[in-house]
C-alpha cells in the first residue's frame, strides 16, 4: 500500500500545480477558428459584357484537399443567388486577396445594391468522392458599379 499512497500523493500534487500553468495554451482547434476567415470588398464591378467581378481577402491554415474561395451574388430577390467564379486558395496562414469573375447565365445584373456571399471551402478526400468541408463564410451587402 505505501507505493499506492505515494503514487496517489504525486498525482494529487501534480493536479494542484495545473491551475498555476499559463492559460495561453489554447487548443489548436481554437486557433484555427480564429485563423481562418474570408471577407468581401464593399464594391464589385459589372463590365459592359455583363460579367461581374467580386473580390476580398481570405486566410486559411491548410487542409487535406484543394481549397477554393467561391462567391455568389443576388440582387432584388435574395433567394436567387448566382455563382461568380472561384479562386484556388493558398492555405499558409497568411492573408491573401481573391478575385472572382463570372457571367450569370439566367439574369442580367444591374449597377446598384447587391448581396455577396463568399465561402472558403475545401474538397476533402473521403473515399472515391471528395466531400465539401467549409472553413469560413461571409455575407456582405455591396454596391455593384459599372466598369
Amino acid at each position: 500500500m505505501p507505493v499506492r499512497s505515494a503514487a496517489l500523493a504525486a498525482a494529487a500534487g501534480a493536479a494542484l500545480l495545473l491551475p498555476a500553468a499559463p492559460a495561453a495554451t489554447a487548443a489548436p482547434h481554437d486557433a484555427r477558428l480564429v485563423a481562418e476567415s474570408v471577407t468581401v470588398d464593399p464594391t464589385g464591378r459589372i463590365a459592359a459584357d455583363g460579367s461581374v467581378t467580386l473580390s476580398g481577402t481570405y486566410r486559411c491554415t491548410g487542409g487535406s484537399g484543394p481549397v477554393f474561395v467561391s462567391s455568389t451574388v443576388s440582387q432584388s430577390d435574395p433567394s436567387a443567388r448566382f455563382g461568380v467564379g472561384g479562386t484556388r486558395a493558398v492555405c499558409d496562414g497568411l492573408e491573401h486577396r481573391w478575385v472572382n469573375t463570372g457571367t450569370p447565365d439566367t439574369v442580367v445584373l444591374e449597377p446598384g445594391a447587391a448581396h455577396v456571399e463568399a465561402t472558403l471551402m475545401e474538397l476533402r478526400p473521403m473515399g472515391i468522392v471528395p466531400l465539401p468541408s467549409f472553413h469560413a463564410r461571409q455575407g456582405q451587402d455591396v454596391i455593384l458599379t459599372a466598369g
